[in-house]
């Protein structure tokens, strides 16, 4: 009995998938498909054959993610739901908790896509994968470059943005404790200074509160001259809360050197920060 997975092509198939290889095309629309096949039925049945065939895998409506020949004879989809998520929408990034997974900021490895887009969108599911598409506004959308996943190339928050988009959304990330984790490794890497003008290019007080009191608090203090430059940053009056967002018993409390209310104990941010969780 033939197998039916097998990724066999017809004529006007085989002419749709070679042209689209040829010209280097991985995301596709509808459009570019009836240009090759024609109008009318001809392009819906090509689109409904090539994904029943795991040639195509649909990210939205009137999309397509092509999977290419080096995915072997079978027909076994697409499970790269970083490239799928952003390919459904243009502009976007992936970030937060995926990019620090990516860059390896967390040991955690997140069940949910978090991708950045500049227009309110309602989560979905990719190729039994949670997507939750995250509005930022113009200003703020920024930072991200083209790394490679699986053999394609993905938009993914630089590793200095997804520090700052962390600090920015600690729910994003998995909660404070994480923030502090992921502030931690992230700033082994990434300059104190490039950290400091992208907080400020971000344009988030409580962002600059949050990066210099946790740099402190994980013992990465930043470079003078960056340090002083973020705290003329922030106005004097400025203050800002992070953490359960209302005090109990044993916080750390006041931080007056940036203006912070840090509403947890500190055996609750430091549990994985060796260099930090036991100076005093």
């Amino acid at each position: 009995m033939a197998n039916s997975n097998l990724r066999t092509l017809g004529p006007l198939e085989a002419k749709v998938v070679l042209s689209l290889r040829e010209h280097s095309r991985e995301v596709v629309d509808v459009s570019d498909i009836r240009t090759l096949a024609g109008p009318g039925s001809a392009t819906r049945n090509v689109v409904q054959q090539l994904i029943r065939k795991g040639w195509l895998s649909r990210v939205r409506r009137g999309r397509y993610i092509l999977l290419p020949p080096e995915h072997g004879p079978d027909n076994l989809g697409e499970n790269n739901v970083l490239a799928l998520a952003t390919a459904a929408v243009t502009p976007s990034y992936a970030g937060w908790w995926s990019a620090a997974s990516f860059h390896g900021f967390t040991t955690q490895i997140p069940l949910t896509a978090f991708i950045a887009v500049t227009r309110k969108l309602p989560d979905r599911e990719l190729e039994g994968s949670v997507v939750r598409f995250v509005h930022l506004s113009n200003p703020r959308f920024f930072g991200a470059q083209l790394y490679p996943v699986y053999g394609r190339q993905v938009p993914i928050s630089s590793p200095v943005k997804t520090l700052i988009d962390c600090l920015d959304r600690p729910a994003l990330v998995g909660g404070v404790a994480e923030v502090v984790r992921v502030s931690d490794r992230a700033l082994a890497s990434v300059p104190g200074n490039e950290a400091v003008e992208t907080a400020i290019r971000f344009g988030s007080k409580s962002v600059m509160q949050r990066l210099g009191a946790i740099s402190d608090l994980v013992d990465r203090p930043l470079p003078d001259p960056a340090r002083q430059r973020l705290r003329a940053a922030i106005p004097k009056s400025a203050r800002s809360r992070f953490g359960r967002g209302r005090p109990l018993e044993g916080d750390l409390g006041y931080v007056a050197a940036w203006g912070l209310f840090i509403d947890a104990r500190r055996e609750e941010l430091l549990p994985e920060v060796p260099r930090a969780k036991s100076r005093k």
